[in-house]
């Protein structure tokens, strides 16, 4: 279809949407769910199409991670769904109650935002958790993939449509645009009369992209530069496993560590075992010129580093003297994501999650956890790392606004 054709249908149909009751809404969820398992040799057979042509491209290993499905994975995007079912329904929530001197009832209650636009990259399971989330705070959704996941996107959509169709409910609450031209997300950007939020997941080349772009209000999901400060009062049978865990368990992710901060006092002692647990990894080191006194293996980081998702086995190395300057660096070269601090100082500790700016602050814990799945919320539709409407893992009630429901008995303003 052509995309005004698709934006029209969006339009028309967020109003019968917004009017499903939860019932309806999670009986429909826990059907696609099925249906996605029930049917993932289709999904795969067209995933794999798409993984062996992003090797053909030459595509990094931590996309190809992020495009690869396997049985597992499609069970876990069908368990996101059920997840979604079992959560509050948020529309209709009143947020707040008063009554004004004048008699006048008014109520602040949750409403969707009717259309929403999803741009995202190489991550396929993103189609099904934005479905999700959408469907069940009642909006209609409009997708625009990449090209490296264009028939994996395809039959994930089908058989998500297919199943929606079988609970007598509009196919058109999910549509993907499946023209992979470039201009076409451009004027996708511009269909502000259609479309009522656009959210971008992906590249920070991307993301940038649609919020200096769109005429559509942008919720901004941004890049993960994400810091592991070990302070001194570290326990480094805590700091290693968390290292670890953050930096290697996948690389292609926004949640990642990519950077490692780490207390002149402890340097001497902790170093070594970073040392040899990256080597087992292998995963490249560039440090700053005290880390590389004991580093010798590795490189010396640029200004560029500091700042850099690597999305890959890097990882930078900074040296602080002590917690403040470790918290002037974070917030310097942070992307406002998420941060993790290593320490039995409660005093530190507190400080760290006052004075650093993220969306997620971290105390003796993996980076890996800001995820809407782990923080409860079911499948997420990204991490925002703005801080106006939403912050951090995205669930449902993010994905709703509010209006003012006003009830009088004849008043009129004097």
């Amino acid at each position: 279809m052509e995309l005004l054709e698709i934006c029209q249908r969006a339009k028309k149909v967020k109003y019968e949407a917004q009017i499903l009751s939860t019932e309806v809404k999670n009986k429909a969820l826990l059907h696609v769910a099925d249906a996605l398992v029930q049917r993932a040799d289709f999904i795969l057979e067209a995933n794999q199409k798409d993984y062996d042509n992003g090797v053909s491209n030459g595509m990094h290993q931590g996309m190809l991670d992020r495009l690869k499905l396997d049985n597992k994975r499609i069970e876990a995007m069908a368990e996101g769904l059920r997840e979604v079912v079992e959560l509050e329904d948020p529309i209709g929530t009143e947020i707040e109650h008063f009554t004004r001197p004048n008699g006048l009832e008014i109520s602040k209650v949750r409403v969707p935002f009717g259309v929403i636009g999803i741009i995202y990259e190489s991550r396929p399971n993103v189609t099904a958790d934005a479905f999700s989330l959408t469907f069940k705070s009642g909006n209609a959704v409009i997708l625009k993939g990449g090209s490296d996941a264009i028939n994996s996107n395809i039959a994930i959509t089908k058989v998500i449509r297919d199943a929606l169709t079988e609970e007598s409910i509009n196919p058109d609450v999910i549509q993907l645009i499946e023209d992979t031209d470039r201009s076409v997300t451009t004027s996708f950007m511009k269909m502000k009369e259609y479309v009522d939020v656009l959210i971008p997941r992906g590249s920070a080349g991307l993301i940038r992209a649609v919020v200096e772009n769109s005429t559509i209000p942008v919720i901004e999901t941004g890049t993960g530069n994400c810091h592991i400060y070990v302070d001194k009062d570290a326990d480094l049978e805590k700091a290693i496993p968390i290292i670890i865990n953050a930096k290697t368990q996948r690389i292609g992710v926004c949640n990642a560590a990519e950077s490692l901060v780490v207390h002149k006092d402890i340097k001497d002692r902790f170093l070594p075992l970073f040392d040899a647990v990256m080597k087992e990894h292998k995963v490249e080191v560039r440090a700053d010129e005290k880390a590389k006194e004991i580093l010798t293996d590795s490189k010396s980081a640029t200004e560029e580093d500091f700042g850099k998702e690597y999305l890959d086995y890097i990882i930078s190395v900074k040296t602080v003297n002590d917690i403040s300057e470790a918290i002037e660096h974070i917030n310097r070269y942070n992307t406002g994501h998420s941060e993790s601090i290593i320490t039995e100082n409660k005093e530190a500790a507190e400080k760290f999650l006052n004075e650093v700016d993220a969306a997620c602050v971290y105390v003796n814990a993996s980076t890996r956890f800001t995820d809407g799945f782990e923080f409860g919320f079911g499948a997420e539709i990204g991490i925002s790392t703005q801080k106006l409407h939403a912050r951090g893992p995205m669930g449902l009630r993010e994905l709703t606004s509010y209006k003012y429901r006003i009830v009088g008995n004849g008043q009129i303003r004097g």
